[in-house]
């Protein structure tokens, strides 16, 4: 089995009518429905929701120093809200599971595969 990323974005100030609170709660069902079907699948890894990206710090190195700065490492109004961790025969599967996580939040899921560094060569 293969490893995907389905990564949830947001868009800052994006607009998006609020929902009724019956309609949170429905919504969240929902998705707990979807992650219990990824979970009995045996697809779910983790998951996690992000806070804002205002409460990013950004580590790098610059020569010999280490410097943090606060903030998103890049500046956009689409950022990263959470993520899911699946395990997928294919990119067809994993495809499915954000079909059907997208339908149900309405928010854009990009799908990535992570690389296997297990088959690189080493040293």
């Amino acid at each position: 089995m293969a490893r995907y990323m389905l990564s949830v974005h947001s868009r800052e100030g994006e607009v998006r009518e609020p929902m009724a609170e019956e309609e949170m709660l429905r919504s969240h069902a929902r998705l707990a429905l979807i992650e219990r079907e990824m979970a009995t699948a045996g697809a779910w890894v983790f998951s996690a929701r992000l806070h804002e990206p205002d409460t990013a710090t950004v580590v790098r190195a610059s020569g010999d120093e280490v410097l943090m700065t606060d903030g998103p490492f890049a500046e956009s109004k689409d950022h990263l809200g959470g993520f899911y961790l699946i395990e997928a025969a294919d990119l067809d599967g994993a495809l499915a599971w954000a079909e059907k996580v997208t339908a149900c939040i309405r928010v854009p899921i990009e799908v990535r595969p992570l690389a296997d560094f297990a088959d690189e060569p080493r040293g």
